[in-house]
């Protein structure tokens, strides 16, 4: 999986080298067979450096989800951020149109993301999001169509070096990319991966279990 780099203008010619490392962490991350995942052009003006990873998950030929993440990294360090680095995180699923009025849902949702970064021990800080639940209903000569619902989670978070990693290590990040991996899983309903099947590069360069 090949992740795009992109500079704001005015920025310097070379990636500092804990950015470099950060993205070469989350490049290394290890996805289900579902999700299918490429790189996208970063956002140039919100922070000095992104990295951008785009994924749909795929199941039997259909499209149940979609989602990105993006890497930032301010050298210089950002106070809202709490550090110098923070994901930025997108996703929706296709869900029954019978759940877009059950009044947990927002909770539930957010809480597949926090789930995820706890299962794969993504340590992290000053965590904020949001929770949209959209429903669609057809009239006229549409009327015939089922109506649809979708769910959409906006989140982002800084991530931290975990508690058994010593200060001033580079930061990996993958785990956190996987657990995005995970929370698209999750929204579009699949079931977890068994305990004690490894997720592993595949040729292709997409991820699948072993």
């Amino acid at each position: 999986m090949v992740v795009r780099q992109e500079k704001r203008a005015g920025a310097g010619a070379g990636e500092p080298p804990a950015f470099v490392a950060a993205v070469a962490t989350m490049r290394a991350a290890r996805l289900r067979p579902e999700i299918h995942c490429e790189h996208m052009p970063a956002p140039q003006r919100i922070a000095p450096y992104a990295a951008a990873l785009s994924a749909d998950v795929d199941v039997d030929g259909e499209e149940l989800g979609t989602g990105r993440i993006i890497l930032l990294h301010d050298p210089a360090g950002n106070d809202a951020w709490e550090g110098e680095f923070r994901c930025v995180a997108y996703a929706r699923a296709e869900i029954d149109v019978e759940l877009i009025t059950d009044p947990m849902l927002a909770a539930v949702g957010w809480s597949w993301l926090t789930d995820a970064l706890a299962a794969h021990g993504a340590a992290y800080v000053a965590a904020s999001g949001t929770v949209t639940r959209v429903a669609t209903e057809s009239f006229g000569s549409m009327a015939d169509d089922e109506g649809s619902a979708q769910v959409e989670l906006r989140a982002s978070w800084t991530p931290v070096l975990p508690d058994d990693v010593a200060e001033g290590s580079d930061l990996d990040v993958s785990a956190h990319v996987e657990a995005w991996g995970e929370l698209l899983c999750t929204a579009v309903g699949l079931p977890p991966v068994p305990e004690g099947v490894a997720v592993i590069s595949s040729r292709r360069g997409q991820r699948g279990p072993v």
